[in-house]
């Protein structure tokens, strides 16, 4: 089997992500060549924060680049009557009472199309040059043994992903202890503000603890109540309403104050893992990656994601 040119890592900037920068940087996964991060232009401001301070304080020591790409911003996007916007996974309520969720392409277009686009780059291919066989780039994802079903190949010849959490292991909660261990044990989810697959508990430490962002996220959900900008400026609206929350009720009269099954059940487990585990109400704990959104589902294809 041929090498790589060189290894990438998909950085979120979650706990799983970090864990890996982490681990390459102390020589326990030796070999890594950069990591890029895809920013939506909507991430947390915890997020953008805990991104710098991982770039100076453990990728910059240890001489690995943190790329930063864009394919825009999702909240002006999907607002903005003139973009066509690739569509997040919105609660539906249809006119005759019955439940639905809406599309979900944000994950290809915001996040997997701008890291291939770089990928192809780094490679010296850039889209729409052919990729010769054999050329390929080794990314690492960050999924642990817990989510291991969510590990997929990538759909494309020069993109070989590598799961090494999987390989050495380690669950979420390892990777907890090590970043905690390190200093880095209040690492941030990454996912948007507006991610419609937060869960209460997520909802609640935005209102309580981000105001600003609070209200910036309650605006968004009232905004996309008949669907993107663009669709309702041709004529062709939602029959139904979105919402941002399960419940599909306006987000700041949702029911965010009711602390979930799953959630108590993290409350009461050991120490460490309730700590990893507190946020984790439905789906995926550590927030959005391109191999590792909540929804498990497969990544809608109605844009070119750079094949």
């Amino acid at each position: 089997m041929s090498a790589p040119r060189l290894r990438s890592l998909s950085l979120g900037a979650g706990v799983q992500s970090t864990c890996l920068l982490l681990l390459a940087a102390e020589g326990h996964l030796p070999g890594l060549d950069v990591a890029i991060f895809a920013d939506t232009g909507w991430e947390p401001r915890s997020v953008y924060a805990h991104l710098d301070r991982i770039e100076w304080e453990i990728a910059k020591p240890a001489g690995i680049p943190i790329l930063r790409v864009s394919s825009g911003n999702i909240r002006d996007d999907a607002l903005d009557p003139s973009k066509r916007f690739a569509s997040m996974p919105l609660h539906i309520l249809n006119p005759q009472g019955t439940e639905g969720l809406s599309r979900r392409q944000c994950t290809g277009q915001y996040k997997i199309r701008p890291i291939k686009e770089q990928v192809r780059r780094l490679l010296g291919h850039p889209h729409p040059q052919r990729v010769p066989a054999g050329v390929f780039v080794e990314q690492w994802i960050g999924i642990s043994t817990d989510e291991v079903h969510r590990a997929k190949d990538a759909d494309v010849a020069y993109m070989r992903n590598r799961f090494p959490l999987i390989e050495l292991g380690f669950s979420r909660s390892d990777c907890v202890r090590l970043l905690r261990s390190r200093g880095f044990g209040s690492t941030p989810k990454s996912a948007c503000l507006g991610c419609p697959y937060h869960g209460n508990s997520q909802w609640r430490q935005l209102r309580d603890g981000s105001p600003e962002e609070w209200q910036d996220v309650v605006e968004f959900d009232a905004a996309i109540r008949k669907g993107n900008a663009r669709a309702t400026a041709q004529g062709t609206p939602l029959l139904g309403q979105a919402y941002l929350h399960r419940s599909r009720r306006p987000l700041d009269q949702a029911p965010i104050d009711r602390v979930t099954a799953h959630e108590w059940s993290g409350r009461q487990g050991d120490i460490f893992d309730a700590i990893a585990d507190a946020e984790l109400e439905a789906g995926d704990p550590d927030g959005c990656s391109p191999w590792a959104c909540r929804s498990g589902s497969p990544v809608a294809d109605g844009f070119d994601l750079i094949a």
